[in-house]
């Protein structure tokens, strides 16, 4: 523990050494009043003088005790007390782009992805979220983001929205301006450019053409070489149904998120394939997840959101420890309880000091 204002004790020091001082000097006017008395040894010698005064000394004695005792509490809570410790904070690098196909088949789907995730969002720290919906074209709900009350209402408006609730169907608005359904390859690298460039990918935005009809990111959030990479997710919810022609093939938008580190972790309400062959779309789906470190799932199975939730939370989290700093802390405590305590005393001794 440090003294903030140090200097404030050896003037404390000196003032109670001139009031000890003061106390202590002979008063040549108390004895004006006093008249002697005869035979007075006989008083003090009776026992029960005696026992008087052993008992006024004692709570004497500790009346200056306490005295001391709060002058000095008080001082030193005065001089403000601190303490000094080293901390690392630890910072969650982690962003998580929800995709959602808004196809009318994957209504409930979305609805429970971003349920689950509005849920989330309140007890992140550091990671960064954001939204973007797809069906023939791609519209960015936010980008990413860890202003996490923003973020859960507008993932509470998505819910409304999904859920099919009167005057929420505007918020879809815009995923349908383009020819075909389930644009799947197009979803998902609409939803890979979303995230913040690295410094070799800052000049490359729109690999193949891609239509990305959401907000441009900042300059300054492109990651360079020096900086921590935050880990990247994609949480896929798609029908699996593709009607009409992409500007980029599943597989293509797989190995895009490949190139850029991004896990994909897709769910499939519409798990209907017709055969076990790896050119049917579950499979395919399937494949492509899988082929850039993240997992797929099918909504019958009862594990599908909690598990892509794990999935995302247990490999995806990346912890850094920052840069150690020095955190200075007010610790009155102890002082100012012995400032009470010595208080209390003090009062419990005065009153049995009392003529």
């Amino acid at each position: 523990m440090e003294l903030m204002w140090w200097w404030l004790l050896p003037p404390a020091a000196v003032a109670a050494g001139a009031a000890w001082w003061a106390a202590r000097r002979t008063d040549n006017t108390a004895n004006a009043r006093r008249r002697p008395v005869a035979h007075a040894d006989r008083l003090i010698l009776l026992p029960e003088y005696q026992a008087a005064l052993r008992h006024h000394r004692r709570w004497l004695a500790v009346a200056l005790l306490a005295c001391a005792a709060l002058l000095a509490s008080t001082a030193v809570a005065a001089a403000r007390p601190v303490g000094v410790t080293t901390t690392r904070p630890e910072q969650h690098n982690r962003d998580i782009m929800l995709c959602l196909d808004t196809s009318g088949s994957m209504s409930s789907a979305d609805a429970a992805v971003v349920d689950v995730f509005a849920e989330l969002a309140a007890e992140f720290d550091g990671e960064r979220i954001g939204l973007t919906i797809f069906d023939s074209t791609a519209v960015q709900v936010f980008p990413l983001t860890d202003d996490y009350h923003y973020a859960r209402e507008q993932l509470e408006l998505a819910r409304d929205a999904f859920d099919g609730k009167p005057g929420s169907s505007g918020f879809l608005d815009g995923t349908w301006s383009g020819r075909g359904s389930s644009l799947i390859g197009d979803g998902l690298a609409s939803c890979l450019n979303s995230f913040p460039p690295t410094a070799g990918q800052a000049g490359n935005r729109n690999p193949g053409g891609t239509q990305d009809s959401g907000a441009t990111q900042d300059p300054a959030a492109t990651q360079h070489p020096g900086q921590p990479q935050r880990s990247r997710s994609v949480v896929l919810a798609t029908d699996n149904f593709l009607s009409g022609e992409p500007i980029m093939t599943l597989g293509e938008a797989a190995a895009l998120a490949r190139e850029r580190a991004v896990h994909v972790y897709a769910l499939n309400p519409g798990d209907l394939d017709y055969g076990s062959g790896p050119d049917q779309p579950g499979a395919q789906l399937r494949a492509a997840a899988e082929s850039t470190g993240g997992a797929y799932y099918a909504l019958d199975n009862p594990e599908a959101v909690p598990g892509m939730v794990r999935g995302v939370e247990e490999t995806e989290k990346t912890a850094l420890r920052g840069t150690p700093r020095a955190v200075v802390s007010d610790e009155p405590g102890l002082p100012l309880a012995a400032a009470l305590l010595s208080g209390l005393v003090l009062a419990v001794a005065g009153r049995r000091l009392r003529p």
